[in-house]
């Protein structure tokens, strides 16, 4: 199978921490409004740190403000459509530039996205002024990155990146999928799968280009041998198995084959990321991290197979595995090395950094240690807050700590 090019670790801002940026015309404004990795970062990492305690207290009963829908929806909703696409439009409005050669979103446009994407949050925990309009409003967020994205890969012909384009517009497409049924009262499963499948997708992809490519980089530094191969045939394969899991899991989620082909994607992700030799990358955090996300990904594909046998953990905790293990774990290492590198800081983590990621793995494995959720019990709630307190706590940490950072110019300019 053909690798997608996606020239993450070439220099510029595609490098998500690279050294270098291409030349555009000269940037006067805010330095937050500089590039998109700055206000989506951290509008991002301020929201996830909010809303997981808000969601806590919902499930523990304590009445919150009218919200558009069930505690369960918007947290399903506000998680998989609002805080990743926050996370995802940073990186990839900072990527852009570089895959296309182009200026890149910055000032009032730059603005104007990050005001959009907030109104989308402010309007599904308010509905209004009607539900309809808000989800007008939220879903306008989504349509308008895939819109940009299309944009700017066409002006700059950079037609190797048109697959990310693609994935953008099903995200935004299974956002109003979800709305659609939610709003009619209808069970949101199949939007929930289809945008999973999605992330799921985005973190092989993506994550299977930044893992290898900033391993190889430090083992250069560092004179560790033999580097990390380069994508072959095993990588394909690995790649292969797990669109064809996921795509049977989005249309038969309870057959036996699908269980199987999530055990084999996890196993053949397993295989990847072993190839990486990613523990011989201790002494740097920021990219032991990236292999322990992409660890959690093989994990999470073999703990929802096993959950279709009754082996393991339940759907439910699979699924965090993929959420706040993953998801939470891929999404950090991106932001702080991205925030450290753009704005001309050594790409080294911090003690507050290695906090950060010791908070996010321990709310993980807090999440799925909770013993049956759905008939609640007093350590129920207790596992529930501990994890939330961990998980959100890491954002919170990074919005604190690297929110300065993020506001202010780059060292280097």
């Amino acid at each position: 199978m053909k690798p997608i090019e996606i020239r993450i670790a070439q220099p510029g801002p595609a490098a998500a921490g690279g050294d270098d940026e291409p030349t555009f015309p000269p940037y006067k404004g805010p330095a937050f409004l500089s590039y998109g990795f700055r206000p989506f970062f951290f509008g991002g990492a301020l929201f996830a740190g909010l809303a997981v305690p808000i969601w806590v207290l919902l499930y523990a009963g304590v009445n919150g403000p009218g919200f558009l829908y069930p505690p369960r929806e918007w947290h399903v909703h506000e998680m998989l459509f609002g805080f990743l696409p926050a996370i995802m439009s940073g990186f990839l409005m900072t990527a852009v530039p570089n895959w296309t050669g182009r200026p890149p979103l910055r000032g009032i446009p730059l603005l104007a996205m990050a005001s959009l994407w907030l109104a989308g949050r402010l309007a599904l925990a308010s509905a209004w002024p009607t539900p309809f309009a808000a989800v007008l409003v939220d879903g306008a967020y989504l349509a308008a990155l895939a819109a940009f994205l299309w944009r700017e890969l066409i002006a700059g012909a950079s037609w190797g990146q048109a697959p990310v384009a693609v994935i953008i517009t099903l995200y935004a497409l299974a956002n109003l999928f979800f709305h659609a049924r939610a709003l009619n009262g209808m069970p949101t499963d199949l939007p929930e799968r289809l945008v999973l499948s999605l992330i799921v997708l985005l973190l092989t992809v993506i994550g299977g280009r930044l893992t290898p490519n900033f391993t190889r980089e430090l083992f250069m530094q560092t004179r560790v041998q033999p580097l990390p191969p380069p994508f072959s045939l095993v990588d394909g394969i690995a790649l292969g198995s797990v669109v064809v899991a996921l795509s049977l899991w989005i249309g038969v989620p309870q057959s036996p084959a699908t269980g199987g082909a999530l055990l084999a994607a996890g196993a053949a992700t397993l295989v990847r990321l072993g190839r990486w030799r990613g523990w011989l990358a201790w002494r740097e955090p920021l990219v032991l991290t990236l292999h322990a996300g992409f660890a959690w990904l093989a994990l999470s594909l073999l703990a929802l197979g096993g959950a279709l046998f009754g082996v393991g953990l339940q759907q439910a905790e699979a699924l965090h595995l993929l959420t706040t293990g993953a998801v939470g774990t891929m999404t950090l290492a991106v932001m702080t090395r991205a925030s450290l590198g753009h704005t001309g800081r050594p790409k080294q983590a911090g003690a507050v950094t290695v906090a950060i990621y010791v908070l996010v793995t321990l709310g993980t494995l807090l999440r799925v240690c909770i013993p049956n959720p759905s008939s609640p019990t007093g350590a129920t709630y207790l596992l529930l807050g501990l994890a939330a307190l961990a998980w959100s706590g890491a954002y919170l940490l990074f919005a604190l700590t690297y929110g300065p950072i993020l506001f202010r110019p780059s060292l280097d300019e």
